[in-house]
């Protein structure tokens, strides 16, 4: 049932404005539609009614933490195709030990390099990174 799109959807969900907008020129970069939640309720509605192919959480946000959104995404079978990868500053050893937990497909530590974020989000969408013509 799930419709092919002609690019990626990725969905962001942080309440910091400037990573959202980080993580935004990034991700542009890889030829995707983007869509930005301030929190994680905003997020929750936009990923109920886009389904899209990647979610950004960040784990610390008002409302809904990101582990409850991923949670969320991984108990819905009409999400299933969704990759989730989960942004946090609350330490690497923390991050790495739950993410898997709450069925995150990666993790990114803040500060993040640009490079990681490219990397990540371009093997978990399957995208060749390479120039194409």
């Amino acid at each position: 049932m799930s419709e092919r799109r002609e690019r990626p959807l990725v969905i962001m969900a942080d309440d910091d404005m400037e990573i959202r907008r980080i993580l935004k020129r990034t991700v542009s970069t890889l030829e995707c539609d983007i869509m930005q939640a301030e929190d994680g309720e905003q997020g929750l509605e936009m990923i109920i009614e886009n389904q899209p192919d990647l979610v950004i959480l960040d784990v610390m946000m008002p409302t809904i933490s990101g582990w409850e959104l991923c949670k969320y995404i991984r108990s819905k079978p009409s999400l299933e195709h969704t990759r989730i990868v989960m942004l946090t500053a609350i330490g690497k050893t923390v991050n790495e030990m739950t993410s898997p937990l709450y069925g995150a497909d990666a993790y990114l530590d803040k500060p993040f390099d640009i490079d990681d974020v490219v990397e990540v989000v371009s093997r978990l969408l399957g995208l060749d990174n390479k120039d194409s013509d």
